[in-house]
């Protein structure tokens, strides 16, 4: 693993940056629960069409499919970049997550016929994993495809799907073999959000937001040519996306953000605005999360070295992914306690600048060891992959 940029990557680097210079105005986001809030619909169109026409919407996709041809650590350069300057790529699940797993399992026509609309934000992809009863044992899935003919019939429900309520289709895992081992009888299929027999209800999280939905299906048809590898192989198919999914530069820049922030607030702020700050413990805890934000940057140069290999991170991605999940909270409760009793605030404080900022954080933090699979999941994982330790 090279943490150093070769002269290359250098040379890349200062392109993106200068990119950043010329566009970066037109992709800067504010507050907001999707990248349709977070920008308008103008800015957002020139923002992408900027990324579109330099391929970097899918940057290390092949230049055949709409991507640039970019190495995996040119891929890494420009994401670390665009999160250093606060910029989204508005790419989506579609293009950081469904869209790579496509280009390792899916078929010519499918990549022919869905890429196309990821990279131009034309369709938005949401995902179907954890059920009501299904979360960390997603394996246990219930949501049932039959064959009939050349379609499926879908039938359940599906929970804690991103932004599913703005969705066009959402790819999801299905029982299709009842009778199958767990995880033998899952297949991986795309469907139509707006057709019949679909019912999209969004969740209101403890933070105030509706990040989440439930997703009911009732005899929702899908034909069987929208089915991502063979039938009843679809746990290994979702694996590979979910490998994607843990590989993430764009949250570790964010985690070393949001401390230089607070590190601003505690040195420039009066003693009264962030009287945690005075404390001994509070300093060292600090200390303490600064240094664990910089582990956390070091799993995701990990990952990145990996897949730079033409390997998929595998329990690699779970460490990185269990780390910076549980870390996030680590500092979400240290940023809270800098403001003493006006980190409870919701609305109203005192100290404008933090009005509520690290009270909300806090709450939302607590979602981050569940989602995208939980803590304990991920240390099953790294015990029996990466160790080599037997399943209890």
């Amino acid at each position: 693993m090279d943490l150093l940029d070769t002269t290359a990557e250098a040379e890349f680097r200062e392109v993106v940056r200068a990119f950043i210079n010329e566009h970066g105005h037109k992709g800067k986001r504010a507050d907001g629960d999707n990248e349709e809030e977070a920008l308008n619909r103008h800015e957002l169109k020139a923002w992408r069409a900027a990324l579109v026409e330099r391929g970097w919407v899918a940057p290390a996709w092949p230049k055949e499919y709409g991507g640039a041809g970019l190495t995996i650590k040119q891929q890494f350069v420009l994401n670390q970049e665009l999160a250093e300057h606060g910029l989204s790529n508005v790419g989506g699940l579609g293009a950081s997550y469904f869209g790579p797993t496509l280009l390792v399992h899916g078929t010519e026509e499918q990549k022919q016929e869905l890429l196309p609309g990821i990279l131009s934000g034309e369709v938005m992809w949401a995902q179907g994993w954890s059920e009501p009863g299904s979360g960390s044992d997603l394996a246990s899935l219930q949501t049932r495809a039959t064959r009939d003919g050349d379609e499926y019939v879908i039938n359940g429900q599906k929970i804690w799907t991103s932004g599913a309520q703005f969705a066009d289709r959402m790819y999801l895992l299905t029982r299709t073999d009842p009778d199958a081992p767990k995880h033998r009888g899952i297949s991986l299929l795309m469907l139509n959000m707006r057709q019949q027999g679909v019912s999209v209800r969004p969740l209101t999280t403890m933070d105030n937001r509706q990040p989440f939905n439930e997703v009911f299906f009732e005899d929702v048809r899908v034909p069987v040519s929208d089915r991502i590898g063979e039938e009843n192989r679809g746990w290994y198919v979702g694996m590979t996306l979910t490998d994607f999914e843990r590989s993430d530069i764009g949250s570790n820049v964010a985690v070393r953000h949001t401390l230089a922030s607070a590190l601003e607030r505690a040195k420039t702020a009066s003693e009264e605005q962030v009287r945690g700050r005075e404390s001994g413990s509070w300093r060292h805890a600090f200390t303490e999360r600064w240094i664990e934000g910089e582990v956390s940057f070091l799993f995701a140069f990990l990952n990145v070295s990996i897949q730079d290999s033409k390997m998929v991170p595998n329990y690699e991605a779970s460490m990185a992914k269990l780390f910076l999940s549980e870390l996030n909270q680590r500092v979400s409760l240290i940023n809270h306690r800098l403001l003493g009793l006006y980190g409870m605030v919701w609305d109203g404080a005192r100290d404008d600048a933090a009005n509520g900022t690290y009270a909300r954080a806090h709450l939302g933090s607590v979602s981050s060891t569940i989602a995208g699979g939980s803590s304990e999941i991920q240390r099953n994982i790294i015990a029996t992959r990466g160790l080599g330790l037997p399943r209890g």
